[in-house]
């Protein structure tokens, strides 16, 4: 896709809005235009008063054109008043080229309810959020209604945070096999699962020396994740040694949530979920992702739906205080029929936890070598799937609590998790609305450093530290006596020591 820009904006922003309308699109600088390459112009001006856009959009012979304009206004920050203005334009343009109304409007963030949650601590009332979304972000009533409803879950969760919390993310980053849709750092050939063993000695140095920095610091650990990839790919020894060296660190009965993302039907046993309980693990994943043995052969996944019952029943044998499931909406050979029989099923099981996922397509999944044409702008029916699995699940009696959305999502539609009351997925809201710091280990993992309360005006600031992205590569170099100086440099910075 070719853009042209007249005046002060934000491109990424931009290619953000355009991928709504041409998901999957790219922005080469020096690309040639050939007479189906989507071409956009957008001016901007301001005078002090108000911000003024103009989006040109031509795809083939058609062209669409709209000007739009927000006023400069006290608490909107100038950046958010031209974002407003050039969102506006381009959701216009794009949405009489295509003939498609997003259901998100210009809300293109990972976290839609973010600008909801804004509104409510400023303290607009719930309708008014609502009708605001509507008429300067375009979002439909029924997606104003869910990001206002998660918003007001996620305030209730988050409390009152404090500088001293923090929560623990520990990564596995293998699986026994690759679905056709993963992206996910995540190893399954022989030579590197051979690396598991070597891995976990290192792994739990490195969550002894995070444990280490939480105490000098003074730090509360409100909860602890081990992610993956899968985590029961581990043998049950694997799984008690990890699983010992957190609880010789902390006191597992003070956490509030300990989570093990169990995962994959096919890796869990009575015997690695006795060793989650005896080490306190409050919360499992067991996810289907579906039901339809169709589907699941289509996408890869290793397992049938009767492994899917199987596990799940050893889950909830197993004495564990909470148990998700994770479906996804809109997968390759997936229907609304199909779809919705899955989720009928799963909430018969009654877990405490349901999470639906919009299917998302990564550029580096499998996937994309054999389906050419996945991306979608509309998405088919997934929108009927993801209506029918919030309907249904209200129905339920589970609740939304928490959301996020991705690039190039089939529909341009939301991932949301579902819970029973009192039993939200808490690592999940505090490391998506990013409350507090999350201490990370293992390849591919992520610790972001966060001051809350970094001013009177609630800006959050933020720093990352990446570990290497590899296994092979965390285990050559061992850069945690480093991350741990960074740990320790940032909170003596801030004044959170």
């Amino acid at each position: 896709m070719k853009l042209y820009f007249d005046g002060d904006i934000n491109q990424y922003y931009v290619q953000t809005l355009c991928m709504i309308f041409f998901p999957g699109a790219k922005f080469p600088e020096n690309e040639e235009i050939t007479p189906m390459t989507p071409v956009l112009w957008l001016t901007l001006t301001c005078d002090g008063e108000r911000a003024t856009a103009t989006a040109k959009l031509q795809l083939g012979d058609r062209t669409a054109e709209s000007t739009k304009e927000s006023l400069f206004r006290e608490g909107v920050t100038a950046e958010r008043t031209k974002k407003l203005a050039i969102g506006a334009a381009v959701i216009a343009a794009g949405s009489e080229l295509m003939r498609y109304k997003p259901s998100w409007g210009m809300l293109v963030g990972v976290r839609p309810s973010k600008v909801a949650m804004e509104m409510l601590n400023h303290g607009m009332s719930k309708t008014r959020v609502k009708k605001t979304l509507s008429s300067d972000y375009f979002v439909t009533p029924k997606k104003a209604g869910l990001a206002v409803d998660v918003a007001r879950k996620e305030k209730e969760i988050i409390g009152n945070p404090s500088k001293k919390d923090c929560s623990i993310y520990i990564s596995i980053p293998f699986c026994p096999s690759r679905c056709s849709y993963c992206s996910f750092v995540s190893y399954t050939s022989k030579r590197l699962l051979s690396l598991i063993p070597e891995y976990l000695i290192r792994l739990c140095e490195e969550i002894d020396r995070i444990f280490e920095t939480v105490r000098e610091l003074g730090l509360h650990v409100k909860t602890v994740y081990v992610g993956g990839g899968t985590p029961t790919i581990l043998t049950e020894q694997q799984m008690e040694i990890l699983l010992s060296t957190v609880a010789k660190n902390t006191d597992v009965d003070e956490l509030e949530e300990f989570t093990y993302e169990a995962g994959r039907p096919d890796t869990i046993t009575a015997g690695k979920l006795a060793i989650a309980k005896k080490f306190g693990v409050t919360r499992v994943s067991v996810n289907a992702q579906s039901l339809s043995e169709n589907v699941l052969t289509s996408i890869g996944r290793a397992h049938t739906a009767e492994d899917f019952y199987r596990a799940y029943h050893i889950a909830k044998e197993s004495g564990i205080r909470c148990i998700n499931t994770d479906l996804i909406a809109g997968l390759p050979g997936d229907r609304f029929s199909s779809f919705a029989a899955t989720f009928d099923k799963i909430v018969e099981l009654q877990p405490e936890n349901i999470t639906v996922h919009t299917f998302c397509v990564k550029k580096s999944a499998d996937i994309l070598r054999t389906e050419s044409h996945i991306y979608s702008i509309t998405g088919g029916d997934v929108g009927k799937c993801v209506d029918y699995s919030q309907l249904r699940a209200l129905q339920a009696e589970y609740l939304p609590y928490y959301m996020y959305r991705q690039k190039n999502t089939v529909g341009n539609f939301e991932n949301v998790g579902f819970a029973k009351e009192g039993y939200e997925g808490l690592y999940n809201v505090y490391m998506m609305e990013e409350v507090h710091t999350i201490l990370a280990a293992g390849a591919g993992a992520v610790t972001k450093l966060v001051d809350y309360h970094a001013d009177q005006n609630g800006k959050i600031e933020i720093d990352r530290i990446f570990n290497d992205k590899y296994p092979y590569e965390y285990l050559n170099d061992d850069k945690s006596r480093k991350n741990q100086k960074m740990i320790l440099d940032y909170y003596q910075k801030h004044g959170m020591e």
